[in-house]
């Protein structure tokens, strides 16, 4: 006669299965997925904020004021990620600004590989970066991006720096044209609904910090004096950022 009686059953779960649970379990409770497969960790505006970063040479409170308050709440989120593609984050609460810039390896045997470039200024540009940034050094009125100037003025300050020997004036406003159309893409100068008035970022001031600031602008005046144009490879550089950009700078009255 056989023995019938069932078998216990050991209803105890192995240890791997126990955290393969306990993790799926946390993946659901953490999880932000936003389309099917979607892997990622940060939320919808998070995911914003950080594009934001990467698209543009800096986000403001002025001309990001969603991104911008992300930045300010989930500060550690966005520099892990951005640190995972070798990039610094800096955030400035004073201007309330923020931007990357490329992170350089403690060792200088093996560099890291950029997602940046890296895009001297010209004459031109470095001459009216460096007005801007005077004009908002003079400028005593509180709050962010207050000072306003027109191309015209632009135009002159930059005809100041002209070498004697430069006869064609149209070419010369060519390039400041040109200049002055790079530093809006860059978000330095913003428009208003005057297509001949800017208003100047105050992000200028992280750009070109005072002692920079002074000695770019004896170089450009002890070169104007000499009577030639300063040389190639001298000028500052812009902070990387990628060509493109969700517009062309801001507009507002």
């Amino acid at each position: 006669m056989s023995d019938t009686t069932p078998a216990p059953v050991d209803e105890t779960v192995p240890d791997d299965v126990t955290a393969t649970i306990e993790d799926d379990d946390e993946r659901d409770e953490t999880s932000f997925a936003l389309f099917e497969g979607d892997e990622g960790r940060l939320d919808d505006r998070q995911r914003r904020a950080l594009v934001a970063l990467l698209r543009n040479p800096y986000v403001s409170a002025r001309t990001h004021a969603d991104e911008w308050r992300t930045v300010l709440d989930t500060e550690y989120q966005l520099r892990s990620r951005l640190n995972d593609l070798f990039l610094e984050l800096h955030v400035d609460r004073d201007r309330e600004v923020a931007w990357k810039r490329q992170a350089r390896p403690e060792s200088q045997r093996r560099g890291f590989p950029t997602l940046l470039r890296d895009v001297p200024y010209t004459r031109e540009e470095t001459i009216v970066l460096v007005y801007l940034r005077m004009r908002l050094r003079a400028d005593t009125r509180p709050g962010l991006d207050q000072v306003v100037v027109d191309r015209s003025e632009i135009l002159g300050h930059v005809a100041g720096f002209r070498p004697a020997t430069a006869t064609d004036r149209t070419r010369d406003e060519g390039r400041v044209a040109k200049a002055i159309e790079r530093l809006v893409t860059a978000r330095i100068l913003l428009r208003t609904t005057d297509p001949d008035r800017f208003r100047v970022a105050s992000v200028v001031e992280v750009l070109l910090p005072l002692e920079r600031l002074l000695e770019l602008d004896a170089w450009l005046r002890n070169a104007a004096a000499q009577g030639g144009d300063p040389r190639d490879g001298d000028e500052p550089r812009l902070p990387s950022a990628p060509t493109d950009t969700d517009d062309e700078g801001e507009t507002e009255a």
